[in-house]
């Protein structure tokens, strides 16, 4: 596993939030800010970051209520406006005001708040497996399992539980890498079980919200033109058709690139060689443009 420091930032409510930063080469490349999806914490981004860490500094937080960040008083704070002021001041904490954004299906949804409201930030993005416009097939899924706690004797039941919710999202996973995930998704607690590791009632303001159109976010695809955008799709995605992915990819314009990653569903976890390769691309065109 790549080396990291903790650190720890307080947001704007007065909740104590973690990230873990993994050094980079010093030779003035921004850092990467990678902000995960819903259920998961800053151990998503371990892949990306055992191959790119100590050439790019990665920034990858935990949200609140996941992982070693405080879990929230007020459960309707869990949303994607409130996850972005703390962004923002993690962001001024550490003097960070270039960087490269990767986001994760909710992370995305982030990093398209953040393209438009401070452009000026991004020096390129990766939109991983999400869009301004969400089928409703995978919200469905998304809302049978957020928020349903479970609870495992040892870390193989946790992966074979993961094995069988998910075997058509990753069909190719064995039982090691359904054992890495489980390690990145799930904490031993004080009674010596395997629980998920975020707050159950992240899910309160999904449900509240139901199924009503939200803000229409296709305006905010002009603010990635003609910047080093990449966007990826799991080829088995329900969440983010195929449709949409290639509407975002002309609405951006010639900055953007749209991979399908085969194989997998909703998310690409960014170790496939289909997203390696693009993820090389897009680091080479924010290095050279």
């Amino acid at each position: 596993m790549s080396v990291y420091n903790d650190g720890y930032w307080w947001s704007p409510d007065g909740l104590r939030l973690h990230y873990r930063d993994y050094a980079g080469g010093g030779d003035g490349r921004p850092p990467l800010l990678c902000l995960p999806g819903l259920t998961r914490n800053a151990r998503d981004f371990e892949p990306l970051a055992a191959r790119l860490a100590g050439e790019w500094r990665l920034i990858c937080p935990d949200m609140r209520g996941r992982a070693e960040s405080a879990y929230a008083k007020d459960a309707m704070t869990y949303v994607p406006l409130t996850y972005m002021q703390d962004i923002s001041r993690l962001l001024a904490d550490l003097a960070i005001t270039r960087f490269v954004a990767v986001g994760t299906s909710l992370g995305g949804i982030i990093t398209m708040l953040m393209a438009a409201t401070h452009r000026e930030w991004l020096a390129g993005a990766l939109l991983n497996d999400v869009g301004p416009a969400l089928e409703e097939e995978g919200l469905a899924r998304i809302r049978t399992y957020v928020g349903v706690n479970q609870s495992h004797p040892t870390w193989v039941h946790a992966a074979r539980a993961l094995a069988d919710a998910n075997g058509d999202v990753y069909p190719g996973y064995d039982l090691q890498a359904w054992l890495a995930m489980a390690k990145r998704l799930y904490r031993l607690n004080s009674g010596g079980r395997i629980v998920l590791d975020y707050d159950m009632k992240v899910a309160e303001p999904i449900r509240a919200m139901g199924t009503e159109a939200g803000v229409d976010m296709w305006p905010v695809m002009k603010a990635f033109s003609g910047m080093p955008t990449l966007l990826l799709r799991g080829e088995r995605s329900d969440l983010l058709g195929a449709a949409t992915a290639q509407r975002m990819a002309a609405e951006i314009g010639p900055g953007a690139e749209l991979v399908t990653v085969p194989g997998v569903g909703h998310a690409p976890v960014l170790d496939e060689p289909e997203s390696v390769a693009a993820i090389d691309r897009l680091l080479a065109r924010v290095l050279h443009g």
